[in-house]
């Protein structure tokens, strides 16, 4: 009897755990239901041939569809804005402005995939669970492999148990390099006006650009 017990009540503890699909689809439809997001995030991005990592943080903004704004507060203080497949990056220091055309499946692999909402996890990675160092408070740690190869090896997600929420992305590439974010101070939906998905730059801005953007 004792035994029968004990298989029922380990049963009943598997049941009460989430498998890594629900987490993906609960993740998916609470990023993909956002109409704005705003937070701070933590950039380090580890290089094969450099020892030190190049870490800088700053602001996040998010407003559907796929419009987002990053303004890093450290380090080269550049300006991203990545909107209607067009990623801007503006460096004040430099005086330069580049535009380059990001395809939608390409942009899908990419953070801006993710935070968008517009990845489609479930569909184009197999998941599993995989803890890594720094959690704090109830998480979930996946590792995420693409179904379909392509330059990301794999990627690493932590997400809010409450909030199901990003809290950290990692991924890695096939050299080795690696690029993590860890964001905080999350603000859903709040108001954000379509001008800040508009870059200011000064007139005597360097710009380069695709060949594609010019036909456009």
């Amino acid at each position: 009897m004792k035994s029968i017990a004990g298989v029922l009540l380990f049963l009943l503890v598997l049941t009460g755990q989430d498998t890594e699909r629900e987490i993906l689809l609960r993740t998916e439809k609470t990023l993909a239901a956002l109409s704005s997001l705003q937070a701070d995030f933590e950039q380090a991005y580890f290089s094969a041939t450099v020892s030190a990592p190049l870490r800088e943080k700053g602001r996040l903004y998010y407003r559907k569809p796929g419009r987002m704004r990053w303004e890093y507060q450290s380090g080269t203080s550049q300006v991203v804005v990545f909107a209607d497949g067009i990623l801007e990056t503006y460096d004040p220091e430099e005086n330069q402005l580049i535009r380059q055309e990001i395809p939608e499946d390409q942009a899908q692999g990419t953070i801006f995939g993710f935070i968008s909402g517009e990845a489609r996890l479930t569909e184009t990675y197999r998941a599993e669970k995989s803890p890594f160092p720094g959690a704090e408070g109830p998480v979930h740690q996946l590792k995420l492999t693409p179904i379909e190869e392509g330059e990301t090896a794999y990627i690493l997600v932590e997400i809010d148990a409450r909030t199901d929420l990003l809290r950290r992305v990692i991924l890695f590439d096939w050299v080795g390099n690696k690029n993590e974010f860890a964001f905080s101070r999350l603000k859903i939906n709040p108001s954000l006006k379509p001008a800040l998905f508009t870059l200011q730059v000064p007139a005597d801005c360097e710009i380069i650009e695709d060949a594609g953007i010019r036909k456009r």
